[in-house]
């Protein structure tokens, strides 16, 4: 009798992922419209231009969560290092002028037939692919230094090492907690994980202290109000912003800081534009499907019936808190400045694709581990 009932698809399965994400790319693509508008008519003499991209970026990437969501995740063991190779050579293309576009004085995006491509983004999702096959596979000789820590920590150098170069020092410190996080969960010694301290305080200053524009960061983050129209001046406006909406906010579109005076309102400081605008209402629901989607995930990696599994479902959920916490940290001013995007909410299409792509490969964890569960 079993046997002629119709298998739900882990996409419409996993309604306390698909819901969550559904609602927060809404919320992003109405804030998107929002935040962008003025920009939007001075550039392009349009009130729409950057939400109509949104919405046909979201309507690619919800095509793109089905197709992941579809694909057994235990295959993606048999194709991990050809992800992995993939991701290293699109980060090493970005280093050539010839073959990438540079935008703020950085070169992190390829143009591929006409469309923009950031390959950091891709590199996040496939090095955590990589660490849940490498890291099942190695379990029996996890505890080993040479085995457990070494070839992972390498992986992650190469990919730091390429992405340094772009430049972009906050997505190495993303790609470093994924990769902690997923050895931590995986058995890797606490000693062998914080082995590399000693190495990593001189280049953590190097990369601070001597580069001028990070240094710059790091004071204006102690004190944004020391220089509030010049370093401080994105900071101070993102906090006028959110400390302006209230309780229930202006309303959607009658936000002040959009209107060119807080630098990327529908990227990197949308929360910004969601705490004036919606309030702390609005901000708290934001927070609430974040918290359900982390929760999900955190019960996916506990209750997988594979290794494989439970390590690749802690990468993806730590990969998806790791962005919330920080660009929201830094919009509150509680982390230094860092251009990371809104999971689902801020412009982009590499950024909105990749972690739908993720998503869908979490639901079909999340599905496989109840099929598992009923045989």
């Amino acid at each position: 009798m079993a046997e002629l009932i119709t298998p739900i698809h882990p996409f419409f399965r996993e309604k306390s992922i698909l819901f969550p994400v559904i609602l927060l790319c809404g919320i992003g693509i109405v804030m998107v419209y929002s935040a962008s508008s003025a920009i939007s008519m001075e550039n392009h003499d349009t009130l729409f231009y950057y939400m109509k991209k949104q919405v046909i970026f979201f309507g690619i990437s919800l095509c793109v969560m089905f197709v992941t969501a579809s694909f057994p995740y235990k295959l993606y063991r048999s194709f991990s290092y050809i992800i992995l190779f993939a991701a290293i050579a699109l980060l090493a293309a970005v280093l050539f002028p010839s073959l990438s576009i540079k935008a703020g004085g950085a070169h992190r995006w390829l143009s591929l037939g006409g469309f923009t491509f950031q390959p950091a983004e891709f590199a996040k999702l496939s090095l955590i692919i990589f660490l849940g096959y490498s890291l099942s596979k190695k379990q029996d000789l996890i505890k080993n230094y040479s085995v457990g820590f070494i070839p992972h920590a390498f992986i992650f150098a190469l990919f730091s090492c390429l992405i340094i170069f772009q430049p972009d020092f906050g997505t190495v410190v993303v790609l470093g907690m994924i990769s902690w996080g997923m050895m931590f969960i995986a058995g890797v010694k606490i000693t062998h994980l914080l082995s590399p301290t000693p190495l990593l305080i001189p280049v953590i200053y190097f990369l601070i202290y001597k580069v001028e524009y990070r240094l710059e960061r790091i004071l204006t983050f102690l004190n944004p109000w020391d220089d509030p129209y010049n370093t401080g001046y994105q900071i101070t406006h993102s906090l006028k912003a959110i400390g302006s909406g209230g309780i229930f906010g202006k309303g959607i579109g009658l936000g002040i800081q959009k209107m060119h005076y807080l630098p990327e309102p529908h990227t990197d400081f949308i929360f910004s534009i969601i705490g004036e605008e919606l309030g702390l209402l609005g901000v708290l629901t934001v927070l609430s499907l974040y918290l359900i989607l982390l929760l999900k995930g955190i019960n996916i990696a506990k209750t997988s019936e594979s290794l494989f599994g439970t390590i690749t479902a802690t990468g993806l959920t730590i990969y998806i808190g790791v962005q919330v916490i920080i660009n929201i940290g830094v919009a509150l001013g509680a982390l230094p400045t860092k251009g990371l995007t809104l999971p689902f909410i801020s412009y982009g299409g590499t950024s909105l694709l990749v972690n739908m792509a993720a998503m869908g490969i979490l639901m079909n964890i999340g599905a496989s581990r109840n099929d598992e569960q009923a045989i």
